[in-house]
């Protein structure tokens, strides 16, 4: 079952450690089926009570996975093997789309918001020191007021350190280790890293252009999860959308589920023009996402998050214990820049869906699928992940391997068109259907 490899210990954390340590050098490999219980502890000499606590630290840690009677295996992606690292080197010479950064000429300049932020602290030398308000009172009003006007249910509002730490404070706030989460696939490759190295499961949803299928999400919920996460606009790496008839078709099979815990990311907030459409608040637990890196710049690292009266509790309660608060200065830069104009959310949209709708047109032209209905990313599926990664390459264009953000779903690369200019989208176009060949392509919802 093992091979050459032998786990040792005598002690539960041992035991893990052991396991832990094959894992990471390559003797045990992603799938492999860990010795039932009462075998390893007949083999180390210990009780299997002692085996039965390694498992669930090495489960707890994201290490490995546990099916009740199908047994215990090294999770098929270790939580300490970053989607991230899956990536090409980019040669002197070759264009980068593989980074999905923001266009960095649309973003605004921060140094008065800064400039603003600090002279208020002046202002208020007290304003900014231990036992004050974790959330700056106006960006708390504003933050609310984008929520009423996008249809997002009333409820507090909380402050975080970006997406991703917004979501994973909501997880654990609700879940223990070795629950299961819906999530897209394909989907962010920093959230299917992120649900593993919880020590939960992930549980893939298919979506298509319009976000999530219901027949994804029910299968899903079937087999098991007791969270959804699922992104409203510009989703990554398709650029999916959620619709209105879509956000129906989600709540009528969340209906049928009100413990499962939904939790929405609009991190395409400012830099999109489709409307929102909110699936909240069907389910007695939610939470609601919104980030400021896309528009604003990926180096502020602030969402404002609400959600339902229990879990903003615990999430802020929990914050306090950690880093305590977000930066009040960063928070009231933010508001500078909200209240200034800094940033034309339409300007800026129109910008990304001229390059993205042009890049797709061609595409089509040319005999090639690819998806993006909103943001700045596209989605292509090819028939040869690796290959078509390696011709693109050759022919100048660098990007990002469709691996990074698959668990079930049809193989892929994903372009980010932030930084094309529309002379770059004809011979992009040439090259990606010389790199994958024309003809219908591999729908990506599977």
């Amino acid at each position: 079952m093992l091979g050459e490899y032998r786990i040792e210990g005598r002690r539960a954390s041992e035991i893990a450690e052991s396991v832990e340590r094959a894992v990471g050098a390559g003797g045990l490999e992603p799938g492999q089926l860990l010795p039932p219980l009462r075998e390893l502890a007949t083999e180390l000499g210990v009780n299997p009570n002692t085996v039965a606590a390694a498992y669930r630290l090495l489960r707890d840690r994201g290490v490995i996975e546990t099916a009740g009677r199908r047994g215990s295996r090294v999770r098929p992606r270790p939580a300490s093997t970053a989607r991230d690292l899956i990536r090409v080197d980019v040669p002197e010479g070759v264009r980068n789309i593989a980074d999905g950064n923001p266009d960095a000429t649309l973003l605004p300049p921060l140094g008065e918001a800064l400039a603003a932020a600090a002279r208020s602290n002046a202002e208020r030398p007290g304003r900014y020191m231990y036992g004050q308000e974790p959330v700056d009172e106006e960006l708390a009003r504003l933050a609310r007021a984008g929520f009423d006007e996008g249809g997002v249910p009333d409820g507090p509002v909380g402050v975080l350190s970006g997406s991703l730490d917004a979501i994973e404070r909501v997880l654990t706030s609700h879940l223990r280790p070795g629950d299961a989460v819906a999530i897209e696939d394909p989907g962010w490759g920093a959230l299917l890293d992120l649900v593993p190295a919880l020590g939960l499961r992930p549980e893939p949803m298919a979506l298509d252009d319009e976000g999530p299928l219901p027949e994804g999400l029910e299968r899903a919920l079937a087999a098991g999860a007791k969270a959804v996460v699922i992104t409203c606009r510009a989703q990554n790496p398709t650029g999916a959308a959620v619709s209105a008839a879509r956000a129906r078709a989600l709540r009528k099979v969340l209906a049928g589920h009100p413990g499962v815990l939904l939790i929405e990311d609009d991190h395409g907030h400012g830099m999109v023009d489709l409307p929102l459409h909110p699936v909240a608040p069907v389910t007695e637990h939610w939470a609601f996402v919104r980030s400021v890196a896309k528009a604003y710049g990926p180096d502020l690292r602030l969402a404002v998050l609400t959600g339902d009266a229990v879990t903003l509790d615990r999430v802020r309660g929990r914050q306090r214990l950690g880093p305590g608060w977000v930066s009040r200065l960063l928070q009231r830069a933010v508001v500078e820049l909200w209240t200034s104009g800094a940033v034309d959310p339409a300007k800026v949209a129109r910008a990304y869906r001229e390059r993205r709708e042009g890049l797709l047109w061609a595409l089509r032209e040319r005999g090639v699928e690819a998806h993006g209905r909103s943001g700045f990313v596209v989605w292509v599926p090819v028939p040869d992940e690796t290959g078509a990664v390696s011709r693109l390459l050759h022919a100048g264009w660098a990007v990002a391997p469709g691996a990074r953000f698959r668990m079930a779903s049809p193989p892929g690369v994903r372009l980010t068109v932030s930084s094309l200019a529309l002379d770059d989208i004809g011979p992009l176009a040439d090259a990606i259907a010389s790199a994958i060949g024309p003809g219908p392509g591999t729908r990506y919802a599977y």
